[in-house]
């Protein structure tokens, strides 16, 4: 018996043996903001005129799909300068250490999960990446709530959210097309999988408080084009489909933020009742 809420490995089965299924072409999502992910992993590309700068790397066995995207875009990615991780699960680093060696990125990692790395590294799921090999990595730069970095003509602004795991960190940043600038925002991890009591009681670990805490915190933060880390998160696929079709600012949706945090709240409490009325557990 396990939580329908946990981590399920064999749904990835796709993801690990035929990652090229899950292709998705890379996009401009809005002036110097591209997409650069697949159909369940999001990465997310900026240009900031003197560098890129990438937020999350991905699965490891989508390396390659990831470095595609990028070339794809016109962009290479030996001219990576900073690799921003949303936490420090395996399906957000995978190519992590690829990318730092082409290009000698600095990584940046929040404080609380580079913490982890090294005193509980097990809760990093590098063994649930199964069909590649993915030890943890050290960070060059430990993201602390607050923290600021203006790279070119891009300021990002981190915001601690810990639950989904101890260092998750929301990320804000300004974009633009010449005309217009917007802000950008990267929410650092909204999974129930760590929180359902599956998981609390396999690795005696509880984040819950620190999880609805920084939902309640965060929503009221002032976004224009929410990103999520998984592609669903902000239906990334429909609001590309909608930009095809003559929507250009499809991804322009001051209110996603906010309802998305809603969202995730909402279902919490539903993980919660449902424990309460033993409806999580199934085989």
């Amino acid at each position: 018996m396990r939580s329908k809420y946990a981590f399920h490995k064999p749904n990835l089965k796709t993801m690990y043996e035929q990652p090229w299924k899950l292709a998705l072409d890379a996009f401009r999502v809005f002036g110097n903001l591209y997409f650069v992910g697949n159909k369940d992993g999001a990465s997310w590309l900026v240009d900031s005129g003197e560098g890129l700068i990438l937020f999350d790397t991905n699965y490891p066995t989508a390396d390659t799909l990831l470095i595609d995207s990028i070339w794809s875009l016109g962009f290479n990615p030996r001219d990576i300068v900073a690799i921003f991780h949303t936490h420090g699960h395996f399906d957000h680093f995978g190519a992590t250490e690829l990318l730092r060696a082409l290009s000698g990125a600095k990584v940046y990692l929040g404080e609380k999960d580079a913490e982890m790395f090294k005193e509980n590294s097990i809760l990093a799921h590098t063994e649930d990446s199964d069909y590649a090999y993915l030890p943890v990595f050290e960070p060059d730069v430990l993201v602390k709530d607050g923290d600021v970095y203006a790279i070119g003509s891009t300021t990002i602004r981190c915001s601690a959210c810990p639950g989904h795991s101890p260092g998750a960190t929301s990320y804000f940043f300004n974009v633009t097309d010449g005309e217009r600038t917007l802000t950008a925002g990267l929410h650092g991890g909204a999974g129930l999988n760590t929180l359902c009591r599956t998981y609390l009681a396999e690795y005696g670990v509880n984040w819950r408080a620190d999880f609805e805490a920084s939902l309640c915190a965060g929503m009221n933060e002032q976004v224009d084009i929410f990103l999520g880390n998984h592609t669903p998160q902000n239906d990334t696929a429909g609001r590309r489909a909608r930009m095809l079709q003559g929507e250009m600012d499809a991804f322009v949706d001051p209110g996603a933020w906010k309802a998305f945090h809603e969202d995730i709240l909402c279902r919490y409490h539903q993980m919660l009742e449902d424990e309460k009325n033993g409806t999580d557990m199934i085989e």
